[in-house]
């Protein structure tokens, strides 16, 4: 068996799921009687990523204390490194108490039914200025326009904290079968392989031609065992295609153009945070936790709009303690087809190209060709991605 990175913070992962189906089963009947919330979705997809060992080595949510240290230093009050709080936020917890046992219930499925049974340590309140200070640490702003902003400003200001038993995946294990993977799987999956140097792309788009020829690039200059390509499968802003679409969009681009075997589509259960260089620093704690050694990081990483300068989220990687991270980074710059050289390069690495060299297209411009049923050229997106892509925006109301 390849021997893999080892997971943050721990020597092994620590999922919060309970497998043991009779023990699953037990919970499930008590979870019934118990008092319970209505998550956020934000909250429910904390859980999830708990429950398949991505926040390893978390036990739960956040406290507040946990959580205000997070914002400010990137590091738990315990001395965990950190980039993001990991919250149960709520507007008003009732009757719970500390020391109570409370069911979670999912607020993306119908019926909300239970999502894990959370044992309560603390119910702290965020001040209006700490929360205003928090954000502004997270998102580097305070700007309800961005959209990661604006949906933790609506969760609430009481924060829930404490350790959690997940009873399931959310919608994510059945409306994502061959693609929704935990941690753990990942893991097992590239030692089944024996896999050791494991670059992973992380992706909220279909992919194009360059994000194929970047991935390309990293396998080879690393020489990689294989590619996990991790993609967002949760909630993502208005307007972002949907992950069935994507989802069918990276299937086609890799059976007709990765060698067999050397790519695994994998997605998992998160809502987007479009958090820029802090959710980067997520990314890569997500991504050591499954086992991949190294992730790419390209332009304008995990960002929204124009908060972010263009390389920011590869910067603040040269800013954290050097042993906070165990994954390395594949630094990407802008990457596009040079009709020069006739293939996919690395911008900043054709210093003699002028921006006319290259194949060029804003994200604009793609998506009204798409919505007019016209195909990008075949140097910018693979025909065959395209005419899924054609299709989903034909069908749009």
């Amino acid at each position: 068996m390849a021997t893999l990175i080892a997971p943050h913070g721990a020597a092994e992962l620590r999922p919060l799921y309970i497998d043991d189906a009779d023990e699953r089963a037990n919970l499930e009947r008590e979870a019934g009687s118990l008092p319970s919330i209505v998550l956020s979705s934000a909250a429910a997809g904390n859980a999830v990523m708990l429950g398949g060992g991505y926040f390893t080595p978390l036990a739960g949510y956040m406290s507040k204390a946990d959580a205000l240290a997070v914002g400010r230093s990137m590091h738990t009050a315990s001395g965990l490194f950190w980039p993001t709080p990991v919250l149960n936020l709520v507007r008003e917890a009732g009757r719970i108490e500390p020391g109570d046992r409370i069911a979670l219930r999912d607020p993306n499925v119908d019926g909300t039914p239970i999502l894990a049974i959370q044992r309560v340590e603390a119910i702290d309140t965020f001040s209006p200025g700490e929360i205003e200070e928090l954000t502004s640490q997270v998102y580097g702003t305070t700007d309800r326009a961005h959209p990661g902003v604006a949906e933790f400003l609506s969760q609430g200001r009481m924060a829930i904290s404490g350790p959690l038993q997940v009873l399931n995946y959310s919608y994510f294990e059945t409306e994502f079968p061959d693609t929704f993977r935990t941690a753990v799987d990942i893991r097992n999956e590239m030692s089944r392989r024996g896999w050791r140097r494991v670059v992973a792309f992380q992706t909220r788009n279909p992919m194009h031609r360059a994000h194929e020829e970047l991935c390309r690039m990293a396998m080879e200059r690393l020489e990689a065992d294989g590619l996990v390509i991790h993609m967002l499968l949760g909630r993502l802003k208005p307007g972002d295609i949907p992950a069935p679409v994507r989802d069918a969009a990276i299937r086609k681009m890799v059976e007709l153009y990765f060698r067999p075997g050397s790519a695994m589509i994998t997605g998992y259960g998160f809502d987007m945070l479009y958090a820029g260089p802090r959710e980067a620093l997520l990314h890569a704690i997500f991504r050591q936790n499954m086992g991949a050694s190294h992730l790419i990081v390209g332009r304008d990483h995990a960002g929204v709009g124009n908060y972010y300068e263009p390389f920011e989220a590869q910067e603040i990687f040269d800013r954290i303690p050097k042993q906070a991270l165990a994954i390395q980074l594949f630094k990407a710059d802008h990457t596009a087809y040079s009709k020069k050289l006739n293939k996919v390069v690395m911008m900043r690495e054709a210093p003699d190209h002028t921006k006319e060299d290259f194949v060029l297209l804003s994200g604009t411009a793609v998506r009204e060709m798409l919505g007019k049923g016209i195909a990008p050229p075949v140097e910018f997106s693979r025909p065959e991605v395209a005419r899924i892509l054609m299709e989903y925006y034909r069908e749009r109301p």
